[in-house]
């Protein structure tokens, strides 16, 4: 799978003759090949592309790249230089570049050793990865089929006395054990008052009866991210913890009602926040009701207040209220949801009814 026809496409549209690529996840995305760091670059014109890569990676590209010409870098013909020769045999005069992520220095490198205006284009790939194909929903379900398999086992190891830190360890190996060639990014594993940070690390803390354990994880197959959080009691729940479940529960439920193309991503936010700020815990919810997923984590669209345009048939975004006491308890459930025409699908299939263990 690749893109290269679709970033093609779009050049026209901006008035340019190529696109550099040279961030990592967008080399990726045009090429369906997976290097590391700044270990390749991508080159796509209107009529041609190239992928520029060393001897480290030259053969696993030549296997894995399609519908581009492969050429190697190395001393005395390093990427200024392979990018020189592919611009003068291409005729280009205005190539983009992903302002977003190129370093000042490469850009002065690039700017005074190529012979052609470099044009800041970084949104041209945001936009075409904001909407997901056919293909790439495939992927990211399957992805999600694997981190759920990892909570269904999980949920079966959580007990008192298991630490945090043991939980996460085994979300990580079940989920390469389902298929995954990676995390999306390190689980986020709180209980009880860890629960109450949004991003904390796990720790040495046993898990107690009477506490919520946070599980927030997600893998990466075949490219794309999974991504979900589900909150479980261990032994039993105070009237407060089951309020504070049932209104996350219910906000949650509210944003993805209101999710459908068209919609602005702060009314699919505010559609969960009123819930949980008509319960009385509007100042305890403090981030985004969600964000874009695909090749990264944490890309475009986002559903948060901040986010006043519309979103677009096909964007999958997470759908992740939560309500956090500060030094108590917190509550975090999400799913992944694909925005059609209608309304949205879930492609999240875990039970998130308040479970006691």
């Amino acid at each position: 799978m690749n893109h290269f026809k679709q970033i093609a496409a779009a050049l026209e549209r901006r008035g340019l003759d190529a696109m550099l690529l040279s961030c990592e996840a967008n080399r990726f995305y045009a090429s369906g090949f997976h290097s590391s760091g700044t270990d390749g670059m991508a080159l796509v014109t209107r009529k041609k592309n190239y992928y520029f890569t060393d001897s480290r990676y030259t053969e696993a590209a030549g296997r894995a790249v399609q519908d581009a010409e492969l050429r190697e870098v190395g001393p005395g013909k390093g990427y200024s230089t392979r990018l020189k020769e592919a611009i003068e045999e291409q005729s280009i005069e205005k190539m983009g570049f992903e302002d977003a992520y190129m370093t000042v220095q490469d850009y002065e490198t690039y700017r005074k050793a190529l012979p052609c205006e470099l044009v800041p284009a970084a949104e041209l790939l945001a936009e075409l990865r904001r909407v997901k194909d056919r293909e790439e929903l495939e992927i990211m379900t399957a992805a999600q089929r694997i981190a759920e398999r990892a909570l269904a086992d999980i949920l079966k190891e959580i007990r008192p006395g298991v630490t945090e830190k043991e939980i996460a360890a085994r979300l990580q190996y079940l989920m390469l054990h389902y298929g995954a060639e990676n995390m999306s990014f390190d689980p986020i594993v709180v209980s009880g008052p860890n629960g109450s940070l949004p991003h904390g690390v796990p720790s040495e803390k046993e898990i107690r009866s009477g506490e919520f354990v946070t599980m927030d994880f997600g893998c990466i197959y075949h490219g794309y991210c999974s991504d979900m959080t589900r909150t479980v009691a261990v032994g039993s729940v105070t009237e407060e913890m089951r309020t504070v479940y049932e209104t996350v529960l219910a906000a949650q439920k509210a944003g993805i009602a209101a999710a459908r193309a068209g919609v602005t991503g702060r009314d699919v936010d505010g559609a969960a926040r009123k819930v949980i700020a008509d319960a009385g815990y509007g100042d305890c919810f403090g981030h985004g009701f969600g964000h874009g997923v695909g090749v990264e984590i944490h890309e475009e669209p986002r559903a948060s207040s901040a986010n006043g345009k519309s979103l677009p048939a096909g964007a999958v975004i997470s759908a992740e209220p939560g309500i956090y006491l500060p030094g108590r308890l917190g509550v975090r459930i999400e799913d992944v949801i694909v925005i059609t025409e209608d309304g949205c699908e879930n492609l999240t299939r875990a039970p998130k009814e308040l479970l006691i263990l």
